[in-house]
């Protein structure tokens, strides 16, 4: 009876290993590089140390990102669908940012409305087989730290 007891509370432990392996281990999160730092989507939760959500209210954003048709006029365009994509631009290391999209917004984190129409704090650009438009801008509002703007980044 022991016996079973014991592999009764071993094996959901090794199933939440296998699962946190192929999680960490994955490499299919959205992921932008800048400088020497890199920031990427993650799916843990617990592991992110920004928590971005989406609002349908204006009122209730405290970033807003307006989605336009005009890579010239964009602040950070996403096109990663030809032969210019750069694949070793994401490498995981210490400076790694991990970014979750939230459900709700968590600890005074930020409130991203996504709209077509501004005024905007970011204009974003997306034509992608890999981002979505929520992706891209979570990613952008979780790069910018509020104290400096980014110059540039790469996929």
């Amino acid at each position: 009876m022991l016996r079973f007891k014991i592999l009764a509370s071993v094996v959901p432990l090794l199933a939440a290993a296998v699962f946190a392996r192929s999680e960490i281990g994955s490499v299919s999160h959205p992921c932008i590089a800048l400088g020497d730092t890199s920031v990427e989507l993650t799916s843990l939760f617990w592991t992110a140390g920004v928590h971005v959500a989406f609002t349908d209210d204006p009122t209730r954003a405290t970033v807003r990102v307006q989605i336009t048709d005009d890579a010239d006029g964009a602040d950070f365009a996403v096109v990663d669908d030809g032969l210019g994509s750069e694949p070793d631009s994401c490498q995981a290391n210490p400076q790694t940012r991990l970014i979750t999209i939230a459900a709700q917004p968590v600890d005074g984190g930020p409130v991203i409305y996504l709209s077509a129409d501004g005024p905007a704090d970011y204009r974003i650009y997306v034509r992608s087989k890999t981002f979505s438009q929520r992706e891209a801008a979570a990613l952008i509002v979780g790069a910018h730290d509020g104290h400096r703007p980014f110059q540039a980044a790469s996929l």
